[in-house]
């Protein structure tokens, strides 16, 4: 087997094995590269010393058995037998499910993961999304500071155990979406910097020093974390991954590293015969990002949407703090400015910024499918004080309203996992931090965080405390009970509607049109032939739908709302929906 590590800066590099050492040469072609063959099998552990010192594991490792500090375990990709010929599953039509492994079950695995995919065919969402999945320090975490980018966390199961979960996933016919992170590694367990200028004083980020994408060296960077991503793709048969905070990758050359990344998975997908995709999610609010590289872009397949998010949050909460100020002015007309134009933010001044932000989006030329819409994410939940839900302060008939307003969306529509039955649970911000002075700072830091503003320290969940995680866990007897049962119900009613009509998965953001009364609270969202009515209000509203014959395709209240009579006027309960259709 052959063994390769690049290390540019090393003088002398060993191969560790558990039976002796074996010393490596450097590669005459390739600058910095160093090399051994020796006999190695599948779960042989190694690791390299560079320069006589301590033994590091390998930066491409593909499992890390004892954590991020311990030694590298050989994978033999070819030994896993796939169950499924899987000819993959394009984004365009998608349901999206975002799922964190760690608390998607009490056991925290993805074996156990696997065993709760039938339940979300049934629900009819497309594809899975997993949270990170490379490996941390501790067990427990949102996976956010890994430091592996070629492993996965063992305490998941490790890679077979994936390879399990996408083949069941599969199986189902459910696609599968990795969370990836390329703008920062943890703070612990990170060895890099070891082996090469993985990282640049060049740019700084929330994180410390920025990964290298455009200082000398950059070149094999951006090669690890390319390789990486095609490694997920390929080994792994996944079908997308999602980019971390995209902006945050600093990046000067002439060459953008999201543009020759795109390239390549583009390229992969043509190699193995099945669709892959690429979703960023980005604060920039630029046009570019999800533009084809064809036509002057980056070539990112879809984005996140915030815009659509804070504008539906602001205008189902009224909260009006940070980022939502922006919408908190007119919340339901910023939420018809996203359904129609993509960004809210294009260009006009942010007064949570205090400047312009963003870029129109040329609606012929970017469709809405590349545009993901989400009533809830783990950012917008965990990031809150206590990681509450919007099922912990609305009502079941605003939570209806809100899966309205995202599955007849002209977006790919994303849940968050829970979202579907008003879980009860909330999902906080948790670590297992193994070293006690970063385990302390995390910890002070999100307190004073929060103290500052207004929260008093007693009241922020400590994120070491393993009840923390425990919390967040999902209750899997909540869905089979009131009213849980009937919220779930509703959605998966409107994923079937959103399946079977035409009108409702054309990405043509020209041909939506919006009205809205901001005092009563009402909005109207045409699409095509169909209109879906939402009241968020606490009184009946008689909203104008236009002189059709409508029929009643869904409602959260069935049993008081009647199509429209010959005014054009559908009489909606307070906090209340319904889907109309022609009769």
């Amino acid at each position: 087997m052959t063994f390769e590590v690049w290390a540019p800066q090393a003088g002398r590099i060993d191969l560790q094995l558990a039976d002796g050492t074996c010393p490596m040469r450097r590669v005459g072609h390739r600058a910095g590269w160093w090399t051994a063959q020796t006999d190695a099998a599948d779960g042989t552990r190694y690791g390299f010393r560079l320069d006589g010192g301590p033994v590091l594991p390998d930066p491409r490792s593909a499992r890390q058995p004892d954590g991020p500090d311990g030694l590298s375990a050989v994978v033999d990709h070819r030994h896993y037998r796939w169950r499924v010929a899987w000819a993959g599953r394009p984004l365009r039509g998608a349901v999206l499910y975002e799922l964190h492994v760690g608390t998607f079950t009490p056991q925290g695995t993805l074996d156990a993961a696997a065993g709760r995919l039938a339940r979300l065919a049934r629900l009819g969402v497309t594809h899975v999304e997993l949270m990170p999945v490379c490996p941390f320090p501790g067990r427990h975490g949102w996976g956010y500071d890994g430091v592996a980018p070629w492993a996965v966390h063992e305490p998941y199961g490790g890679p077979e155990a994936l390879k399990r979960f996408v083949d069941t996933a599969h199986e189902h016919g459910l696609g599968v979406v990795l969370d990836v992170v390329h703008n920062h590694l943890g703070p612990s367990g990170n060895h890099l910097p070891a082996y090469g200028p993985y990282f640049t004083d060049t740019h700084a980020t929330p994180w410390g020093a920025a990964v290298n994408l455009d200082a000398p060296g950059s070149d094999e960077v951006r090669a690890y974390f390319i390789g990486s991503a095609l490694a997920w793709l390929r080994d792994y048969r996944l079908d997308g991954l999602r980019l971390d905070a995209v902006h945050a990758l600093h990046d000067t050359r002439a060459y953008p590293f999201l543009e020759e990344l795109s390239a390549a998975v583009d390229a992969l997908a043509v190699e193995v015969d099945r669709p892959l995709f690429l979703i960023a999610e980005s604060d920039l609010n630029d046009p570019r990002v999800i533009t084809p590289r064809a036509k002057g872009g980056l070539g990112m397949h879809a984005q996140w949407n915030d815009d659509f998010h804070h504008a539906l949050h602001t205008a189902l909460t009224g909260e009006t703090d940070g980022y939502y100020a922006d919408f908190a002015t007119a919340p339901l007309a910023a939420l018809a400015r996203t359904l129609t134009h993509g960004f809210f933010h294009d260009g006009g001044h942010s007064r949570f910024r205090g400047r312009r932000h963003g870029r129109p989006l040329d609606r012929a030329l970017v469709p809405a499918h590349r545009l993901l819409g989400y009533a809830q994410t783990h950012d917008q939940i965990g990031n809150r004080a206590t990681g509450d839900r919007l099922s912990a302060s609305l009502s079941p008939g605003l939570l209806a309203c809100a899966a309205a307003l995202t599955l007849t969306a002209p977006f790919t529509p994303m849940l968050f996992m829970g979202e579907e039955w008003g879980a009860g649970t909330p999902w906080q911000f948790f670590t297992d931090h193994t070293d006690p002075e970063l385990a302390e700072a995390v910890r002070l830091g999100r307190r004073h965080e929060f103290a500052a503003h207004g929260w008093a320290e007693t009241d922020i969940p400590d994120p070491q405390d393993p009840a923390t995680r425990d919390r967040s866990c999902l209750d899997w007897s909540e869905p089979e009970r009131a009213p849980h049962a009937g919220l779930l119900a509703w959605y998966r009613d409107l994923i079937a509607l959103r399946h079977a009509r035409p009108d409702l998965r054309d990405p043509d953001l020209s041909a939506v049109r919006v009205d809205h009364d901001e005092q009563a609270r009402w909005c109207v969202v045409r699409r095509g032939e169909l209109r879906t009515a939402v009241n968020l209000g606490s009184r009946p509203a008689s909203v104008p739908v236009g002189r059709h014959p409508w029929a009643v395709l869904a409602a959260w209240r069935p049993q008081t709302t009647a199509p429209p009579g010959p005014d054009g006027l559908l009489h909606l309960p307070g906090e209340s929906c319904a889907v109309l259709g022609p009769a």
